[in-house]
């Protein structure tokens, strides 16, 4: 006999229930029914928690067994075929595939999820607009999870540690009880930082409390390190991570809750995980902890009590809640309407504030989305200036000029330099914007002018840094005027109006590569032959204790490989820093339409470009070794790379390796411009070196490069005119041996013993056994045994590593990041970053 249905109506929606009787929590004998009246009972309080989030269920399909047999239980992404169309659902396109999530969004679709037996829905901390694209996080959340031999209440001594932070950055948490064992903490946020920034945030409370409280919390996932103490797991912030949704149900042996409590409740003595049935009178009674995170919003820093409530809003924009709650309306004449746009409408503002600076204003969805240019419009198309993101602006402020009241925000005098409208070329939010904008007749920009603005990273706050650069043909080396000139008529980089590089209006307004004017002397007249030297010039590793004393340009380091480009009439040709010929594994590098005529070379760094936004040199391993045509045409499709120009060696035959840094560097940016080819110019970035570093930390990139302006190219050769302050310790090592895998990795190889040159002898400094991807792995044994010797290469390898290493002759050079030296000349805690193709064993030294 068919099991009886029950057809109901949710919501306005149609639904068939089947097997209500089913037991699903067999220790307390809870049924399906029992689960579909818990989830109507708490929609009304869930769905806030949950809405407009793509949703990870875990279903149980016979239900959930027991603490010795938990029962047949699997993670789904993805809508299945039967889903009704009337569902709601967010298209999330991963690096491979595209996922159609369900959004728990209506009561409907909880009672749908009981009926499939969904009991835990997990949601990220970010949700989506209604063209589905993904936005800023909403909340921060952070799990404390308890390790063996600690328990709830320690998590709740830490989770009141955590509070105290959190209150002090202007954010105010609110616990849930996880119904599994320890707590998560939730906060509300504005919306106006990034899943990258939120985690770093998240990360570094973390580190704190480890580092105040080292014997209850860690930061560290490993489960050593757990024993006694509480876990403060940040990382649920990352934008690829989910959390299970507050008044979501547990996969436990009893029908446990994710429950929001009190503050009060947490210093109970008595306090206890909650199951369905104490969850549904606590809601019932009216009680909802858990709205205050729906409610509130704020950001790490943000002032206490200062939210958007503070101004009334005149119904103006929801992006314009930040600005509102930074103002008083009853004390500043600024505009805090909402008012439409035509838009294509652009400000810019001379602001006399406690210091002046100028605001760049683009209307972008129905707001003037602002940054703050510190040193004003540049002048050139060589001289990139800082950008300052701020908050969306009203469009009424388009035409605003007048005084701040002193002791209000932005307290000074706002006058219009320039306004008009713009064409859009590019506008990827957070990354970057280029549009050509057309001036008033009298106004500052002089007429028409195409900026390019591109993200680098985050400045002081949660402001986004900038740079922005103008891309004008005929302002490359030009200049024009704007009121912080002082009247000195120098844009700063040397160019006079002699040096302009004239426009060209005859031609297509696709911009590439161009040689730069000539300069008269004989090295120009001599035959146009590339360098005899192309080893590139190397840097020192050291820290800002190095720069004392000496003035320092200061670009990004860039997370990749050398790549010194020389080229003649015919052909570009691109070498690594050991010499080999690598032109034909970067292909989209060389095309010679893309270059300037005449022979050149310059230096780089090639880089590929990972799922984040950050250079990965993990990911540019499949690009390395590659050298046949048909391998490389596939892996350039998967693995893209680009060029980060910072160095210009010799132009039209002339050697400019003995000119200054400085001089260099101007005829490089003369040289560059945007182009079709995946090319940039490395920027020079004006700014303090710790704000440059916390940028760069906040990024995930390397570090960054220190250079003496007056510094000579020298090929070949270290020198401690370009110094490397690394953020994270990596040091290239020298392979001489490994020891065999266990386990499933019995048949490859389980860790590599490396060392770095000392003389002739090779100093052993650990083994290194994690970091390896599948295919690394795959290819290990086989090099390994290619290159088998009998004896070890190094001087002083322990008894321990080689009692069951084999030796192999000391060719290969890779790259491993670790914690620390330890005394005895170790690597402490090593993690493989690659192979160093283009590198060989004589060149590494250490790092640090």
């Amino acid at each position: 006999m068919a099991p009886p249905k029950e057809r109901v109506r949710v919501a306005g929606r149609e639904l068939t229930l089947t097997n209500l009787d089913k037991i699903i929590y067999p220790e307390t004998g809870t049924t399906k029914a029992d689960v579909l009246a818990y989830y109507a009972a708490v929609a009304h309080v869930l769905i806030p928690a949950a809405a407009n989030r793509p949703a990870t269920r875990k279903r149980w399909v016979n239900g959930v067994g027991t603490a010795g047999d938990p029962g047949e239980v699997f993670f789904q992404k993805n809508l299945e075929d039967s889903a009704p169309g009337w569902l709601p659902r967010a298209a999330i396109t991963h690096k491979d595939r595209t996922i159609y999530y369900p959004m728990v969004n209506d009561p409907a679709t909880l009672t749908w999820f009981g009926q499939i037996n969904s009991l835990e829905i997990h949601v990220p901390q970010w949700q989506v607009d209604s063209h589905g694209r993904q936005l800023n996080p909403d909340r921060l959340v952070l799990d404390l999870d308890p390790g063996e031999g600690a328990g709830l209440t320690e998590c709740v001594e830490v989770a009141f540690l955590a509070r105290t932070i959190l209150q002090d950055v202007g954010l105010d948490p609110v616990p849930v009880t996880s119904g599994s064992k320890g707590i998560h903490l939730y906060a509300g946020l504005d919306g106006t930082q990034t899943s990258d920034q939120i985690s770093a945030f998240a990360h570094e409370l973390a580190r704190a409390l480890e580092a105040d409280h080292p014997d209850l919390a860690v930061s560290d996932m490993k489960k050593t390190l757990r024993t006694g103490k509480v876990l403060v797991d940040w990382s649920q912030n990352s934008a690829a991570k989910t959390t299970i949704v507050p008044y979501s149900l547990r996969g436990r042996p009893t029908p446990m809750v994710a429950t929001p409590r009190t503050w009060q409740e947490l210093s109970s003595p008595t306090l206890h995980h909650l199951d369905y049935k104490e969850v549904m009178r606590r809601v019932e009674a009216g009680k909802d902890p858990f709205a205050a995170v729906e409610h509130g919003s704020g950001h790490p820093g943000s002032p206490k009590g200062k939210t958007a409530d503070n101004a009334d809003d005149g119904g103006a924009h929801p992006r314009l809640e930040r600005y509102r709650s930074m103002r008083d309306p009853n004390a500043t004449p600024e505009p805090f309407s909402g008012a439409e746009g035509t838009g294509d409408t652009f400000v810019i503002q001379e602001h006399h504030a406690s210091r002046l600076h100028f605001d760049f204003r683009l209307e972008h969805e129905g707001v003037l989305v602002s940054w703050a240019l510190p040193k004003g419009v540049p002048e050139s198309g060589g001289q990139n200036h800082l950008a300052v993101q701020t908050e969306d602006h009203p469009m009424d402020y388009a035409t605003f000029e007048g005084t701040i009241p002193k002791g209000q925000y932005g307290a000074g005098e706002v006058t219009i330099w320039d306004h008009g409208t713009y064409e859009l070329e590019k506008w990827i939010n957070g990354k970057e914007v280029i549009a050509t904008l057309t001036g008033s007749e009298g106004g500052g920009l002089g007429g028409t002018r195409k900026f390019a603005l591109i993200h680098t990273g985050r400045g002081r706050g949660e402001e986004g840094q900038w740079l922005i650069h103008l891309m004008d043909k005929e302002h490359h080396g030009g200049r024009h005027r704007h009121s912080s000139d002082n009247g000195t008529g120098d844009d700063g980089n040397g160019a006079g109006e002699d040096e302009r590089v004239p426009a060209e209006p005859d031609k297509p307004e696709r911009t590439k590569l161009r040689e730069p004017q000539p300069v008269a002397g004989p090295a120009r007249e001599a035959a146009a032959t590339p360098l005899d030297d192309l080893r590139p010039m190397m840097a020192t590793a050291g820290t800002p204790a190095d720069l004392q004393g000496s003035e320092w340009q200061f670009e990004l380091k860039w997370d990749g490989v050398r790549g010194v480009i020389v080229a003649d009439e015919k052909r570009v040709r691109i070498f690594s820093r050991n010499g080999n010929d690598v032109t034909a594994t970067y292909p989209e590098l060389t095309d010679r339409n893309g270059w300037p005529a005449g022979s050149f070379v310059a230096d780089g760094e090639i880089i590929a470009v990972g799922p984040s936004g950050r250079p990965d040199f993990g990911l540019l391993q499949g690009r390395m070794k590659l050298t046949k045509a048909a391998d490389v045409e596939k892996a350039r499709r998967a693995i893209p790379v680009r060029l980060m120009l910072f160095d210009l060696l010799s132009v039209g035959g002339e050697d400019l390796r003995r000119k200054h840094l400085q001089t260099r560097r101007q005829q490089l940016e003369e040289f560059f411009s945007p182009s079709d080819l995946p090319v940039e110019l490395s920027p020079v970035l004006d700014e303090r070196l710790d704000h440059i570093l916390e940028s760069a930390q906040e990024l995930g990139l390397e570090g960054v490069m220190a250079k003496r302006p007056d510094s000579r190219y020298v090929s070949g050769q270290r020198t401690r005119t370009w110094i490397k302050i690394k953020l994270a310790k990596t040091q290239e090592v020298v392979v001489g041996g490994w020891r065999p895998g266990r386990g499933g990795r019995e048949s490859s190889v389980g860790s590599l013993l490396v060392g770095i040159p000392e003389g002739k002898s090779l100093r052993y400094v650990g083994r290194v056994g994690s970091g390896f991807s599948a295919r690394e792995l795959t290819e290990l044994r086989q090099k390994m045994n290619d290159l088998a010797r009998k004896t070890s290469p190094f001087d002083d390898v322990p008894r321990e590593d080689a009692s069951d290493a084999h030796w192999v002759t000391p060719k290969l050079v890779g790259e491993v990041t670790f914690g620390e030296w330890t005394g005895s000349g170790r690597l402490r805690h090593p993690v493989w970053r690659g192979w160093r193709v283009d590198k060989g064993p004589e060149e590494v030294v250490p790092e640090a």
